[in-house]
């Protein structure tokens, strides 16, 4: 067994030895092979020949090829220079063009607008005379209107004045029993019905606050009514049919605008120079003065069923507003804008005439509503609307005059209370007390209607009319042949209320103003009375009163003459 693994030793090392060989003779023939088949490499041969090189050959081609790229680049230079002549040439040629096309359409643009102008001045001219009569025709019917109601209140007045007079002297009936006297009669009753029908009508609104003669006693018979509504509707009829026959471009505010609208748009400097913002608020007038015919600054108006509740929301005055306010997009040498003129003078030269005229022949001063009406109009113009800056508003100062005027006529005319004898007054039901209170609450309804112009008219003047005249002369004489007590506390309270608190706010001496001196000391005896009579609520009543109005001393003195310490505090 020895033997033969040595034996299979032997043959296995024979086998790898064969198979190592085998190999080794197989990778050399590769290589030989591979050898064989690789290309032999070329060998450079420096020595080849070549012409000869002579310089002056290529100095010359050199110069013949310069010689030649200078004649191309001078033959492009002239060409390009005669390009360039001819551009400058087309430049000119086309800047001509257009300066001759420019001044083709200016003057186009001008001649039209020249022309468009004559032809609205022409129209405008030929309408004047219809808008005036037809202007004039309605407030010949207002005037007619505001004028009965006055007549028939003073009748009413005087009337009722010599029937109590007649009954005071002893006589139950007037003297003149003839028509005359019947006819009074029926003025005393339609009166008196009125102001029944007044009475219910407050009655049924819950309206407490309210005393007999502080109403405006103005109403018109339904006849009256219906004949003023009938000329009214005649009159807006025909206001309706001035401009039916004429364009839009002619009549429409806002059209007639933008025409000068594009004339400030297109050359801005020519526009101002023309002044055109001068001459646009008189070219307007007639215009507004249409849309304004059934206008009434008294009244909420309602101009052709269109309910407008303050100035500027009218038609007119949108129209102008966009128009001032509308930014120029062309370039001027102006940084103004001269347009923010037209709508102040617009209300300068139209609106405020227009309304001076109103308070001159149709304002009823004991009017409240009126009155409130024509306040609110005014501080919206004035201080809303900033009047022309350039100019002294005339037309304003016009206005307030002539407010002031016809405030003095009502304070001379329709003021007017009665003085009768305590033991015919002493009885509240009594015809003679009852008529004697009626004129006092009228009075203080024209106190407060004077005092609201505070603000609007000067000071001085508003407590010239106010205070000394009004108060002083006639509510104080009344209030003083009063007994003190509640009645007498109730009315100087009303006074008070009228009082602008304006006018205390800058009081620091412990003095009431010198027109309401006398006023006072009518409080001061008021209280000594009251508080004699042990009437404690009444006397801090009228001593608050006096604090309203600024009388600390006397209300300090009285405190202190009569030892009241627990009111001190109130002070």
């Amino acid at each position: 067994s020895g033997e033969s693994s040595e034996d299979e030793a032997q043959i296995k090392w024979e086998e790898q030895q064969i198979k190592k060989a085998v190999k080794l003779s197989q990778e050399t023939y590769d290589d030989l092979s591979l050898h064989k088949s690789q290309p032999a490499k070329p060998k450079f041969e420096p020595s080849v020949s070549l012409p000869p090189v002579d310089l002056e050959i290529v100095k010359k081609r050199l110069t013949e090829r310069i010689t030649s790229l200078q004649d191309v680049h001078r033959a492009h230079q002239r060409e390009y220079e005669k390009y360039m002549e001819d551009i400058e040439s087309s430049k000119m040629a086309v800047q001509e063009l257009e300066k001759s096309s420019d001044a083709a359409l200016n003057y186009k643009f001008y001649r039209a607008m020249k022309t468009y102008v004559e032809n609205l001045i022409n129209c405008l001219n030929e309408k004047l005379k219809y808008i005036n009569e037809l202007e004039l025709a309605v407030h010949v019917l207002l005037q007619q209107r505001a004028m009965r109601i006055v007549n028939r209140r003073q009748d009413e007045l005087k009337n009722e004045t010599a029937y109590i007079q007649h009954l005071t002297s002893g006589n139950r009936k007037p003297t003149n029993d003839g028509l005359e006297g019947a006819e009074k009669s029926q003025l005393l009753e339609m009166c008196e019905h009125r102001r029944t029908l007044r009475r219910q009508v407050r009655e049924c609104s819950g309206e407490a606050d309210h005393h007999e003669g502080m109403s405006s006693d103005d109403e018109l018979t339904p006849t009256e009514v219906t004949k003023f509504q009938k000329s009214r509707d005649n009159v807006l009829e025909d206001s309706r049919k001035v401009f039916e026959d004429v364009h839009a471009d002619f009549c429409d505010i806002r059209k007639i605008l933008l025409k000068f609208q594009e004339w400030k748009e297109k050359f801005p400097d020519s526009y101002c120079e023309a002044y055109i913002s001068f001459c646009l608020p008189k070219l307007l007038n007639p215009l507004i003065r249409v849309q304004l015919i059934n206008w009434n600054p008294l009244e909420v108006g309602v101009i052709f069923s269109q309910n407008f509740a303050e100035l500027e929301e009218m038609p007119w005055f949108r129209a102008i507003e966009e128009f001032s306010d509308a930014r120029n997009k062309s370039e001027s040498k102006r940084d103004d804008n001269p347009d923010k003129e037209v709508l102040p003078r617009v209300i300068e030269k139209t609106i405020l005439p227009k309304i001076t005229a109103f308070v001159k022949s149709v304002w009823d001063p004991l009017s409240t509503s009126q009155t409130k009406n024509l306040v609110q109009l005014c501080n919206s113009i004035f201080e809303k609307q900033v009047l022309s800056k350039n100019e002294c508003s005339r037309a304003k100062e016009d206005l307030v005059n002539m407010v002031v005027q016809r405030m003095k006529k009502s304070v001379e005319e329709d003021v007017f209370i009665p003085l009768y004898p305590k033991s015919t007054v002493e009885d509240k039901s009594s015809l003679h007390s009852k008529f004697q209170d009626r004129r006092f609450w009228s009075a203080v309804k024209l106190l407060s209607n004077v005092l609201l112009w505070d603000g609007i008219v000067q000071e001085d003047t508003v407590r010239d009319l106010g205070l000394r005249k009004l108060l002083n002369r006639y509510l104080l004489l009344n209030l003083i042949n009063m007994p003190p007590g509640p009645d007498n506390i109730e009315k100087c309270n009303k006074v008070v209320a009228c009082l602008p608190e304006r006018w205390f706010q800058d009081l620091q001496s412990g003095s009431t103003l010198p027109e309401l001196l006398n006023f006072c000391q009518h409080l001061l005896q008021c209280a000594h009375t009251l508080h004699r009579d042990n009437h404690s609520d009444e006397t801090k009543e009228v001593l608050l009163l006096m604090m309203r109005v600024k009388a600390l001393h006397m209300v300090e003195d009285f405190l202190e003459e009569y030892k009241l310490e627990h009111l001190k505090p109130m002070i």
